[in-house]
């Protein structure tokens, strides 16, 4: 038998390795699971992060630099194997202006290999000001890439516009490993008041700013019976509590859970997963709590759209909305039958089409293509 040549992968934003939990590196993951699976075996290329979150055009400069290097290690790493232990694809999760691939395209040119890329973002916006240099590498790779997998509608409209003409997108919606949760428990008419829940890390900026819709729209459903779990650690987590202190008897705080089996606990006994979703890309969490049969209202940011079904699996309100949030909450508070029905096709949605399995099959059919091998 012939094993397949590797793939080198690479997530600009956050290894899969690093230590902080988050939907970003719970995705990077699912993508090396779902290459494996599709006959294309990952192994990590590089861990070194591009990200400048604040806008810094020196750091911006130095990490392209650090970057053309390592690119050319790789490349003479590389170089010196044998043909069948060279990469035969190089796949990079993950890039937009913030976070540019500077090392897939040099690699893969030098290789003559194709270049993939899944989670791409343009945004013309950003061509000028504190951000221009990581725009410049975020699109050279996007133009670079033979084949975009698209995660989010959201995303597709700005790929579509200046797609070039050789390359394909391929619609690739984030999905869940279901091996790794348990079955949705059965879910009995409670009597207890509702359980609302959420997950998230709590930080300065879009999480702070989810956190302070949260609590102002459930200020408004005081009249309303209901609590509140929180899931979630950071260094914000003292101005988190002061946001909720006048609810503290129906709010409770359980810090940071890691476990696949405890969160899944949580998802399981929630009536309704509750986050506002502010700059949200889309929410692995979201996707999570309706593997387990748990109904979401969360705010339309981004591409949170493509995890949540409007109607169907949950509740998506305008973004930033509080009065429009507590409204969604309130109605959905008032029918335990409209949230056990939400729950049901949650689970239905996730188990027939966001799996590991569809996610595989998407992911060989669009790369075979691309090389001389299909995985044999």
């Amino acid at each position: 038998m012939t094993l397949s040549r590797p793939v080198a992968f690479y997530a600009p934003l956050k290894s899969p390795n690093h230590p902080l939990p988050s939907g970003d590196r719970t995705m990077a993951r699912l993508l090396m699971k779902g290459l494996g699976q599709a006959g294309f075996p990952p192994v990590l290329a590089s861990e070194l992060r591009t990200l400048d979150k604040a806008g810094d055009g020196q750091r911006q400069d130095e990490l392209r630099r650090r970057s053309l290097a390592e690119a050319d290690r790789l490349i003479a790493r590389y170089r010196a194997l044998p043909d069948a232990m060279r990469p035969r694809l190089w796949f990079t999760y993950h890039v937009y202006y913030k976070a540019p691939d500077w090392i897939g395209p040099p690699v893969a040119e030098a290789l003559g290999i194709p270049y993939a890329v899944a989670e791409g973002s343009r945004a013309t916006k950003r061509a000028r000001g504190s951000w221009a240099l990581g725009h410049e590498g975020s699109e050279a790779a996007l133009d670079r890439a033979d084949v975009v997998f698209v995660m989010t509608a959201h995303d597709r409209e700005a790929l579509e516009r200046v797609k070039p003409q050789r390359q394909v997108l391929v619609d690739l919606p984030p999905f869940l490993d279901l091996r790794d949760w348990p079955a949705p428990p059965a879910r009995p008419r409670p009597e207890a008041p509702p359980r609302l829940l959420t997950v998230a890390m709590m930080r300065e900026g879009d999480k702070l700013a989810s956190y302070r819709i949260l609590a102002a729209a459930l200020d408004r459903l005081r009249h309303l019976p209901w609590t509140l779990d929180v899931v979630g650690d950071g260094e914000a987590r003292d101005e988190v509590a002061r946001l909720f202190s006048g609810m503290a008897q129906r709010v409770r705080f359980h810090g940071r859970i890691d476990g696949r089996a405890d969160l899944a606990a949580f998802y399981g006994s929630a009536d309704l997963f509750v986050w506002p979703a502010v700059n949200e890309a889309y929410g692995m969490v979201l996707l999570e709590a309706q593997a387990l049969g748990c109904a979401v209202a969360a705010g339309a940011y981004g591409g949170v759209a493509s995890v949540v079904r409007n109607g169907e699996t949950g509740t998506l309100t305008a973004p930033g909305d509080a009065a429009a949030f507590a409204g969604a909450l309130s109605d959905l508070l008032g029918d335990r039958g409209r949230l056990r029905e939400l729950g049901a096709n949650a689970v239905r949605f996730v188990r027939q089409d966001r799996d590991l399995d569809h996610a595989s099959l998407r992911l060989r059919r669009a790369l075979e293509p691309l090389t001389d091998e299909t995985g044999g």
